[in-house]
């Protein structure tokens, strides 16, 4: 099964091609790619925005959100979600944070905005247990082995994707697979047959990891997916982009007090918008050695380095414009200091 990359200008993309090649080519990193069948959040968003001035301007409220967070320079490099802080390539759990594995907890560019938990990215439409043609974008050519993960069963797709949501085992891998096109190009890619897990259903993120063989370098992407019966198509791109919405929930972090081993926080929600909003969920990353001993306001639950905290039934609605708080007890060896991923979901 295989999928036409829609183009929109095709004499655009060659002169943007060039330009990303001379210009915003990440100088410290030299491999790149990303994931274009089942298209990756990037690339996705790179597509969804692309003018034919050249110009990238996202019209996918996901993709939208991912720009105010992180600029538009992930956009212009949508093939650079790479990490290589490792003495080895292909660093999976322990190695990239839980609620940064869509970035790839990058030290190329900040890829933060795309870890972002949204039901609205851009979507592949598949048939679980089918054939497909994997296609990842060869922007820069080395030796090395790509693993597809898959989310698990159950997967919660109103928090931040973390280890555990993966199937401990990739579906798919590849070492040194088949090769086309000129690098630094939309046309060159690595291609190999797989075949999607059986049994799945609904939506899910296909987790695709390039260890390259001769570095340490890693690259990393999420593609959003559905396992709807479908044989590739895409939505949420240009016309099928669905429309922007108003934020529906907006959370402030503070520390109120602190002392040795310790400290107090608050999260503050907001409904921004100019409706009611009825139900929300906070999510933000641990610090290392932090650990959430007590809270109030809301119903706390940790994972790993994830903690979440859950409206309560007195508090759970909020007029537009207006504002509730949670409070918490946290153990920490150093001192305390904001998160580095705060999220807030109102279903």
């Amino acid at each position: 099964m295989s999928r036409k990359i829609p183009r929109k200008v095709a004499g655009v993309l060659l002169a943007l091609a060039g330009l990303i090649a001379t210009v915003t080519f990440a100088p410290t990193a030299s491999a790149h790619g990303a994931l274009m069948i089942p298209g990756s959040r990037t690339f996705f968003c790179y597509e969804d925005g692309l003018t034919s001035t050249g110009q990238i301007v996202p019209q996918n409220p996901a993709c939208q959100a991912a720009v105010a967070q992180s600029g538009t320079t992930p956009l212009y490099n949508w093939f650079a979600v790479g990490n290589r802080s490792g003495a080895t390539s292909g660093g999976t759990a322990g190695f990239i944070p839980d609620g940064k594995l869509c970035s790839g907890n990058s030290n190329y560019y900040d890829f933060s905005g795309f870890d972002q938990v949204s039901t609205a990215w851009p979507v592949t439409h598949l048939t679980s247990g089918a054939d497909i043609t994997i296609n990842y974008n060869r922007w820069a050519a080395h030796p090395g082995t790509f693993s597809l993960y898959i989310t698990k069963d159950g997967w919660d797709q109103t928090k931040p994707l973390t280890w555990a949501d993966m199937e401990p085992a990739p579906f798919s891998t590849a070492t040194d697979p088949t090769n086309t096109g000129t690098v630094a190009t939309l046309q060159s890619y690595y291609s190999w047959n797989a075949k999607l897990p059986a049994n799945k259903t609904g939506h899910h993120i296909i987790y695709s990891v390039w260890a390259r063989s001769d570095s340490s370098e890693t690259f990393y992407g999420c593609s959003d997916v559905v396992f709807d019966g479908g044989t590739g198509q895409v939505t949420g791109i240009g016309a099928t982009a669905p429309p922007p919405v108003s934020a529906p929930c907006k959370a402030t972090y503070s520390i109120t007090n602190s002392w040795s081993g310790g400290f107090q926080g608050q999260i503050t929600v907001t409904n921004p918008g100019t409706t009611p909003m009825n139900k929300w969920t906070v999510g933000w990353v641990l610090a290392d050695g932090e650990s959430v001993v007590s809270a109030w306001n809301g119903t706390l639950s940790q994972s790993g380095s994830l903690a979440s905290m859950k409206s309560a039934d007195w508090n759970s609605q909020l007029a537009a414009g207006a504002s509730t708080s949670v409070g918490f007890v946290a153990n920490q060896t150093t001192a305390p200091a904001q998160p580095e991923s705060l999220s807030c979901t109102s279903p």
